[in-house]
């Protein structure tokens, strides 16, 4: 089945959502915020405070705080009532989770793990990763991609 740039970013949002209600813990973590922010204005054109709260399943007063934190540290141009812009600052954060975000997913599919838990356990461990662990995973991928009997032994 192909799926559509549009199709994959909504079904992107929906992972994110249901990782954020099965897992515990604090979300209001800039990657977080930055990642939501930058799926929703690719996939919308635009972000704001009501979406951002129903993907991270948090209030729309957390939100907000939140917002003015990162407008306040240069990740994003805010102004309530109005469009959240992600700086080129926040640009760079959100493209480096979503990259960590897809190897992480990648490695874990190959491992044979389902979907669903995959997409948890990325959304769990995508922030703590050093980028030189992230670095190794993504040419293990190519190492294995490049060696199918590997894999198909594996599995």
């Amino acid at each position: 089945m192909t799926y559509t740039m549009k199709e994959k970013r909504s079904e992107r949002l929906e992972s994110i959502k249901e990782a954020h209600k099965s897992t515990k813990g604090d979300y209001s973590r800039v990657e977080d915020y930055l990642e939501v922010i930058s799926e929703l204005v690719e996939l919308k054109g635009h972000a704001n405070t009501i979406d951002i709260s129903r993907y991270l399943n948090v209030s729309a007063p957390s939100v907000t705080k939140m917002l003015q934190r990162l407008d306040e540290n240069g990740y994003l141009e805010y102004e309530k009532y109005k469009g959240i812009n992600l700086t080129a600052k926040g640009s760079a954060v959100a493209f480096a989770i979503r990259q960590k975000h897809g190897i992480l997913l990648e490695f874990f599919k190959m491992l044979g793990i389902s979907h669903e838990i995959a997409n948890q356990d990325t959304e769990g461990i995508e922030h703590h990763l050093n980028p030189q662990t992230i670095k190794q995973l993504r040419k293990f991928i190519v190492f294995l991609k490049e060696n199918p009997k590997i894999l198909e032994n594996f599995q």
